[in-house]
């Protein structure tokens, strides 16, 4: 996915809201507790699934889980757009955070947190 799709994205939203005359619910807290309640049904999907079972969803499951996914990107672009954050930029800054924390030469088949690499 783009800017510009995101861009795009948001923007579709803002006008779902505004001609609903919805964004008057739609403060950052009632979107954040959207955005977590969307993003339990997903984990819903997967409770009591194997590892291997969760790689392979039926296709009906799968789409459950697309219908899911789909409502909590929705929630994560109207929750940025509030709070007027740029996701793109956001995203790549934490993958550049992240890199600092995580060295391929420390973190390569590592599961373990940053800190609790050996100093």
């Amino acid at each position: 996915m783009s800017s510009k799709d995101l861009d795009f994205l948001k923007l579709r939203l803002r006008e779902f809201a505004d001609s609903r005359d919805w964004n008057q619910f739609h403060s950052p807290k009632n979107l954040c507790m959207a955005l977590s309640a969307e993003v339990a049904e997903i984990t819903e999907h997967f409770q009591w699934l194997s590892q291997e079972q969760s790689r392979n969803l039926p296709p009906e499951k799968r789409m459950e889980v697309a219908t899911e996914l789909a409502d909590t990107l929705l929630y994560l672009v109207r929750l940025a757009d509030k709070l007027k954050i740029d996701l793109v930029e956001a995203a790549l800054n934490k993958i550049d955070l992240n890199e600092q924390k995580y060295p391929v030469d420390r973190s390569r088949g590592n599961a373990k947190k940053y800190t609790e690499f050996a100093q």
